[in-house]
């Protein structure tokens, strides 16, 4: 199995803090935030090498970020060639440039690089190894339908089959939302090219892949106890920050 994760987005939603830097070098409690997602997949067993795909303007500060880890042997920066917003292949595409560079021989644990959560990833991983071939997607109650506007909507069965996506809905039925992390078994890579021809937009958006995938093939959900939080917006960044630093 391999990880990807995603950071070639030129996070737009938080500047001034990150005007021509990657968002997920920003620092959380003096930390990258991408150094918390390495934590977490230390531990996932069989795990081989992990991507990182950024574009062109970030691709220098990943590259020394990377030589500073402690696994940078199994680090690999992949520059998707891009230089602004306007010419961004967007995150579902960035998805295909790597599964088909990378061959299409492994499994994909990909994760969003602005993610941060406490629970670790071997009980996700365990889940979805054991409903292969079938996608997985992690999934978080954020106790609050107004807050879940701003995200994917997500409804399941009572096996953990999810029944319904809906990007960012005006009157969500539920607070439960999906998180930016996926498990992709290797029988699956090739739905992405053919998500892409099929004609649909919003390739930035990788809910809307989810939301294909849920209405053409079998997904399912796993749910995270602990906090999860998406740094892609200011007020969940100083939210954050002042959690881990104890100032609230």
């Amino acid at each position: 199995m391999k990880a990807l994760i995603l950071a070639a987005g030129y996070g737009t939603r938080l500047y001034p803090y990150v005007k021509n830097y990657p968002k997920p070098l920003l620092k959380v409690n003096n930390r990258p935030i991408v150094d918390y997602l390495l934590d977490k997949l230390k531990n996932v067993e069989g795990l081989s090498d992990i991507s990182v795909v950024t574009n062109a303007l970030y691709f220098g500060y990943f590259d020394k970020w990377k030589e500073k880890s402690s696994l940078k042997s199994k680090i690999h920066i992949i520059n998707d060639h891009t230089h602004s917003s306007k010419d961004k292949l967007g995150a579902i595409r960035d998805m295909n440039l790597v599964f088909k560079k990378e061959g299409l021989s492994e499994d994909y644990l990909v994760l969003g690089g602005d993610n941060f959560f406490e629970e670790p990833l071997t009980d996700f991983v365990k889940f979805a190894r054991k409903r292969k071939p079938a996608v997985t997607v992690g999934l978080y109650d954020l106790k609050s339908k107004s807050e879940a506007t701003h995200y994917g909507v997500v409804s399941v069965d009572r096996n953990n089959k999810v029944k319904e996506f809906l990007e960012k809905p005006a009157r969500p039925k539920s607070s439960r939302i999906a998180t930016c992390v996926y498990y992709f078994p290797r029988s699956k890579l090739k739905l992405v090219e053919k998500y892409l021809d099929s004609g649909k937009e919003f390739f930035d958006n990788i809910g809307a892949y989810i939301r294909w995938l849920v209405e053409n093939d079998l997904v399912y959900g796993y749910i995270f106890k602990k906090l999860w939080v998406d740094i892609g917006r200011i007020e969940t960044y100083r939210k954050l920050n002042a959690m881990l630093k104890g100032e609230s």
